[in-house]
């Protein structure tokens, strides 16, 4: 696939017409936030579209447009500030993207986002691409109709009931054991078009983030061990011990491969779960994957040469995408809203003096002005020179702060 027209967009040039190089990001929460820092930093102005006034992301761009992500003039505004365009969430209409297709490189484009929207689309894909992949996702039947719920075969029981679209953090999912559960969660999900997937015996959750070009360079970072509580990403261990090197080497390869089948541009995160096969390592099978950075990949701002924000701004503006290099053991601790409040439910600062005061300690706060139980508000990188010191520090910010998730 070769580079559209314009690219590559060289950091800190001038337009003709005076107009200093810009890029632009649909959607102004913290990945937006961590993007625009990242194009800035390389001398990139950047363009925010969003409809909230606070966005974090739009706080700290050059230009927030503040409208709807489908409005015709806001695509047409967006369109005419920026010479390329991504997206900070799957959630952005895959239309949209569509739109600004037609007039600026977009990375990822519609198509690859519109997959990853709709989760029977996401693991037709995977089925699709399984061989080439090296990795297959879990069995799984599609609910549309009453007929397709009544034909579910008894050995995807006991399972889990995802809605196809609009689901993440644990929403749109249920635990089902038997038919009779099955038919009554998802006559409370509306009946919307779900997926139900079998319940594998689980040993631990891992990403991969790879970015690709537009000429299909691949690069990689090593796959992350997660912790999630209650469907919420709450720890990420990220150092080369978290994973046996060959199954290290199987899912990153079948991140490639999958985002090489979709012929994508930009950052991709492909998460995956490791389960008990009754070989040594247990068996790998992709769970989703997600068009953007992920909250996973947080740590690489702290501990790897390059981010993977750096190279979300690499892919879409056609320039080198370096292999990224990690100089320190990580783990990541996800802030959610309820640090700042304690058992009674009162309103509270969270403890920075205590946790600043540990070594190899990086807070990442989102600009968000107000915190809510389960809403992510920032994340906390321990960094250092051993494993062991880092797992120290983060168990001690975990106990200062009370964060869930460092046992496991």
């Amino acid at each position: 696939m070769s580079a559209p027209a314009g690219l590559p967009v060289l950091p800190g040039t001038v337009s003709p017409a005076g107009q200093p190089a810009t890029l632009g990001v649909m959607g102004g929460g913290q990945l937006g936030r961590m993007f625009v820092h990242a194009a800035q930093r390389l001398g990139y102005f950047t363009a925010v579209l969003d409809a909230d006034p606070q966005s974090p992301a739009g706080r700290v761009s050059h230009h927030h447009i503040q409208t709807g992500y489908s409005d015709p003039a806001g695509l047409a505004q967006l369109a005419g500030l920026c010479a390329a365009i991504t997206t900070e969430f799957e959630n952005v209409p895959a239309g949209a993207l569509q739109t600004l297709a037609a007039s600026r490189p977009v990375a990822p484009g519609a198509a690859a986002v519109a997959i990853a929207q709709n989760r029977i689309d996401e693991k037709s894909h995977f089925t699709a691409c399984a061989e080439v992949a090296g990795a297959t996702c879990a069995p799984y039947a599609v609910i549309e109709t009453p007929a397709q719920l009544q034909a579910v075969a008894a050995d995807l029981l006991p399972g889990i009931l995802k809605t196809a679209r609009m689901g993440y953090d644990g929403k749109g999912q249920v635990r089902v054991k038997n038919a009779a559960e099955l038919a009554a969660a998802w006559a409370d999900l509306k009946q919307v078009p779900c997926v139900l997937e079998k319940l594998m015996p689980l040993r631990a959750e891992y990403s991969v983030i790879v970015a690709r070009g537009w000429d299909g360079t691949v690069v990689s970072f090593p796959p992350q061990r997660n912790v999630h509580v209650d469907g919420i990403l709450a720890v990420t261990h990220a150092y080369a011990s978290n994973m046996p090197a060959a199954q290290s080497e199987r899912a990153q390869a079948a991140t490639k491969n999958i985002a090489n089948h979709l012929n994508y541009v930009g950052v991709l995160c492909v998460e995956f779960f490791v389960v008990d096969d009754g070989s040594t390592h247990g068996g790998l099978i992709v769970n989703e994957m997600a068009p953007r950075p992920h909250n996973s990949g947080h740590y690489t701002l702290d501990a790897c040469d390059v981010s993977q924000f750096d190279l979300q701004v690499h892919a879409m503006a056609g320039l080198p995408l370096p292999a990224p290099r990690q100089h320190s053991p990580a783990i990541m601790l996800n802030l959610l809203g309820d640090v700042w409040f304690d058992a009674a439910g009162q309103a509270r600062t969270p403890d920075w003096q205590a946790v600043l005061a540990l070594p190899g300690t990086h807070l990442h706060l989102y600009g968000k002005p107000d915190a809510r139980p389960g809403r992510k508000m920032g994340h906390i990188t321990i960094t250092g020179a051993d494993v062991a010191g880092v797992l120290a520090v983060a168990r001690r910010a975990a106990e200062l702060l009370g964060l869930p998730g460092m046992n496991a």
